[in-house]
């Protein structure tokens, strides 16, 4: 070989080097907006595809919440969804798309309106974060291209918000959810053990009954379920296994399509590691034109 070709052949493999190496995606995960419906900031993180700042085109999201006790970085800090996102966008499992991840732990917990109306998450949620997000990015705000998924709370958090806006989500991933007392017995009990004040039985049951995945299932049209395309996943040992076992069976028997798993594994972040690759396939297939 000679001298110039050589010269070629290092230029052309420090090229690809470097190509590979620069693509990458970028996260950010101290972000904020004002809410005027909780009146507070309220902060999000946000994960960006390696393409995102060199090219001019929009992208589908995936909503991603975070369980109780973490906030907006859990995803990034526990769940590495730079290196796994990057991954399976590299690897060709996964379409370039945008994942937001709220803060649900500032001032009150949870992705829910409270009982009494003066802490309405949901509301914050679909009335200001997402139009934020969406005008700030390149995203692309069409029912298809749009999905949620979360673990624990928040995959509670994907039950409710996939069920209430069936017209909003593709499709929806919860991990090893909390689907929502069982009963109304067992809402009352969740209330007396974080020393709640407990409404009467007729705001308590209309409450239960939009804020438990199983009722919602066993009472919604099968048409509206189907709307969204559903991936629950629940390890063998995990605390929740029953509820999600239960959503199961009502969608089975509402004869809606739907994957379910359950592996090996507890309620831990090892699990929902090993979950998330397996999530942003399942809501690529969903953005895609079948």
């Amino acid at each position: 070989m000679t001298r110039s070709l050589l010269y070629l052949f290092f230029a052309c493999c420090f090229l690809n080097s470097f190509s590979i190496e620069a693509q990458t995606g970028i996260v950010y995960d101290n972000l904020y907006l004002h809410s005027h419906i909780l009146d507070m900031e309220r902060k999000y993180a946000i994960y960006l595809p390696p393409d995102y700042e060199t090219s001019s085109r929009s992208y589908p999201v995936l909503y991603l919440l975070h369980g109780g006790g973490d906030d907006q970085t859990g995803w990034v800090q526990f769940g590495e969804i730079l290196h796994i996102a990057d991954q399976a966008i590299l690897q060709g499992n996964a379409t370039p798309m945008i994942v937001v991840m709220p803060d649900a732990n500032t001032g009150q917990r949870g992705y829910f309106n409270s009982i009494d109306g003066n802490f309405r998450y949901e509301d914050f949620f679909f009335e200001e974060l997402m139009p934020h997000v969406e005008k700030e990015y390149r995203i692309k705000s069409e029912k298809r291209y749009r999905a949620v998924a979360g673990l624990s709370m928040g995959g509670g958090g994907s039950f409710m918000y996939a069920l209430h806006r069936p017209d909003l989500f593709s499709s929806a991933c919860p991990l090893s959810a909390s689907t929502g007392p069982l009963n109304l017995e067992e809402a009352k009990a969740r209330l007396q053990r974080r020393n709640q004040p407990i409404p009467s039985d007729q705001i308590l049951e209309e409450y239960y009954k939009t804020h438990s995945a199983i009722n919602l299932i066993e009472n919604m049209s099968a048409e509206e379920i189907k709307k969204v395309l559903w991936y629950i996943d629940c390890g063998d040992d995990d605390f929740l296994y029953e509820g999600n076992s239960l959503v199961h069976i009502a969608l089975r028997k509402k004869e809606v399509p739907h994957e379910y798993r359950v592996r090996d594994g507890g309620h831990s972040w090892t699990y929902w590691r090993e979950s998330l690759p397996t999530v942003l396939s399942f809501v690529s297939e969903t953005f895609h034109q079948n």
